[in-house]
């Protein structure tokens, strides 16, 4: 007797080899890029795309362009100061936000993470000024591209200078995991690993946060 397979299972297997699995491409030009690649934010909308070097080096120089190119450093803030008074003043209900510059609103605008995407807070230009006044570096960051990244979850008290896809990882990665109302262990796992890795990036010594 011949079993004839379904007809989806061909279809299937001959897409294995006219489109490999797990190809990245360049959201610009469609070329095939490495999983290390840079990225390209779009500031009017706020949009991480991927991008091969060629693309992201022409769409980020030109004068007009809505496009910036994502730096890579990421630094531990050693000398962060930020009061638990100041922290409450900023409106975050959570421990863990971030705050950079956009150009198209013309002020800083600070994020924070949950299972539904992230979230504005209203920040109020005292506040930042504020913060601002009492670590100067904050002034050093590039507009757009770099954030401020706060883990103050579970008695933490770590300041991070990352570069903005880093905090959209972040939120995709609350999303991804977080179960119930307080997330659940492999939530947290996940939390601590991406923090983790944030330390070994910039050569900061290892931690965690306990969920």
């Amino acid at each position: 007797m011949v079993v004839v397979a379904p007809s989806h299972n061909w279809v299937r297997q001959l897409r294995q080899f006219v489109r490999p699995p797990n190809v990245e491409r360049c959201e610009v030009c469609g070329a095939e890029i490495a999983s290390e690649h840079p990225h390209l934010v779009d500031i009017s909308k706020r949009r991480m795309l991927c991008a091969c070097r060629g693309c992201a080096t022409a769409m980020a120089s030109h004068p007009e362009s809505v496009y910036r190119r994502v730096p890579r450093r990421v630094a531990v803030l050693r000398d962060f100061r930020l009061t638990d008074a100041e922290w409450d003043a900023l409106q975050i209900p959570i421990g863990m936000a971030f705050v950079f510059h956009s150009t198209p609103d013309g002020r800083p605008v600070a994020l924070y993470p949950g299972p539904a995407g992230a979230t504005e807070s209203l920040l109020t230009l005292d506040g930042w000024s504020q913060l601002m006044a009492h670590n100067p570096v904050l002034a050093s960051f590039q507009p757009d591209v770099e954030a401020l990244l706060v883990n103050r979850t579970n008695g933490q008290r770590e300041y991070f200078r990352v570069p903005i896809d880093r905090c959209y990882a972040l939120i995709g990665l609350i999303r991804r995991h977080w179960r119930g109302f307080e997330g659940g262990r492999n939530a947290w796992d996940a939390i601590n690993l991406f923090f983790a890795r944030l330390r070994d990036a910039s050569g900061a010594p290892a931690g965690g946060v306990h969920g």
